[in-house]
């Protein structure tokens, strides 16, 4: 079957499924995205992304996008801090002049290049997936809360860590990874608040202890995004009798946690402008496989959700839609191209999910900050102790 006649879906707008999308579109191959979310300003796109060079940017490179990326990214977010919960410095890694390996670029600058990339209509906001009837031959019939109906040959999950897509093909849920991370931000930070700008630098900075740890990354535009991240219930702030709208009693909740801690690193929980927001970390299980099923698969977060620890999802999200998309366009038999694409899929997102395990074992670890500090190692692509 030639592609060029196939109609494609693609479930999610996000990075993994329009790097899919913008591919096809460059093969000439028609395809229409689908996302649940009213508008692509519906809300936040979250904090920034490090784009690796033979992932991220490898996908980018078949976008045909590389180039613009290159002009929006900030290559000086590659550097890394870990302190000690006294403030003192344990590690620091600074990248090189020209070190392009990882270079930060935030998720709302990422898809607005993507999103500008497609034709004009691709994507239809405001369309969220109901369910999917197979009809035989690889066709399945999608119906959308909305009422809309269409009939598709290959429907593409990307709809992330909820994928309605995935129970078509697996039985495998996300279960609680024992680690919640509680977001917190600051804005024109390095006017603002200098103090804790000059703390964080130019990148990341974690300052950690056993089984908790604060995290702040650099965002463009002076944004600081910041974690409180813990092992424990996923109910803990029903448990601590808080509502998450109730900023000062999460913030009394988080001082308390953290209780003992130097005062420059409390001020990342006690001067932050506008509240906290509840973020319980997911993952898929390792390894996470389906039989192959015509004229559906899956990428992204839908087919290997895993916690941040690898630093690799947006990455393997990117690099999914891009192979899969040249797999297709390579290809005058679109299932052998699906299949040829989940063999190599599979059991490299299986490697990531486990190196997302261990890096969340060591950065939260009862030894911690030794156990983030081989972590960050890893992450910075140095030998750990």
């Amino acid at each position: 079957m030639n592609p060029h006649t196939l109609r494609i879906a693609v479930i999610g707008a996000g990075p993994g499924g329009l790097t899919c999308a913008r591919v096809l579109q460059r093969h000439g191959i028609a395809v229409t995205v689908f996302d649940h979310e009213a508008s692509a300003d519906a809300r936040p796109q979250g904090g920034t992304l490090d784009l690796h060079l033979t992932t991220g940017q490898a996908a980018l490179r078949s976008a045909g996008l590389h180039d613009e990326f290159t002009a929006l990214a900030r290559p000086e977010g590659q550097e890394m801090r870990l302190l000690d919960h006294t403030a003192t410095v344990l590690f620091r890694h600074t990248p090189a002049p020209g070190d392009d390996a990882r270079p930060e670029i935030d998720r709302g600058e990422l898809r607005h290049l993507l999103l500008s990339s497609l034709a004009p209509g691709t994507v239809h906001w405001g369309h969220h997936l109901r369910t999917l009837h197979p009809l035989g031959d690889g066709r399945h019939h999608a119906e959308f809360d909305d009422g809309h109906t269409e009939t598709f040959d290959l429907v593409i999950g990307a709809d992330g860590a909820w994928s309605r897509v995935r129970p078509l093909l697996s039985d495998a849920d996300p279960h609680y990874s024992g680690v919640t991370f509680v977001e917190f931000g600051f804005d024109a930070a390095d006017t603002r608040h200098p103090e804790i700008a000059g703390l964080v630098g130019d990148g990341s900075l974690m300052a950690s202890a056993p089984h908790k740890a604060l995290m702040v990354q650099r965002n463009a535009r002076g944004h600081l995004r910041g974690y409180a991240a813990f092992r424990g219930s996923q109910d803990w702030a029903l448990e601590a009798g808080v509502r998450m709208a109730d900023t000062e009693a999460v913030r009394a909740v988080l001082l308390e946690a953290f209780a003992g801690w130097d005062d420059r690193l409390l001020a990342l929980l006690r001067e932050n402008d506008g509240g906290f927001v509840n973020r319980p970390l997911f993952a898929l299980p390792v390894p996470h496989t389906w039989t192959h099923t015509p004229g559906l698969t899956l990428l992204g977060d839908a087919a290997h959700l895993m916690t941040p620890f690898s630093g690799m999802g947006a990455n393997l999200a990117m690099l999914d839609g891009s192979e899969l998309a040249e797999a297709l366009a390579g290809s005058d038999d679109p299932d052998a191209a699906i299949r040829a694409y989940e063999e190599v899929m599979l059991p490299r997102s299986a490697k990531a999910a486990e190196g997302a395990a261990r890096g969340l074992a060591n950065a939260l670890s009862a030894d911690a900050p030794q156990g983030s500090l081989r972590h960050l190692r890893r992450m910075a692509g140095q030998e750990g102790p």
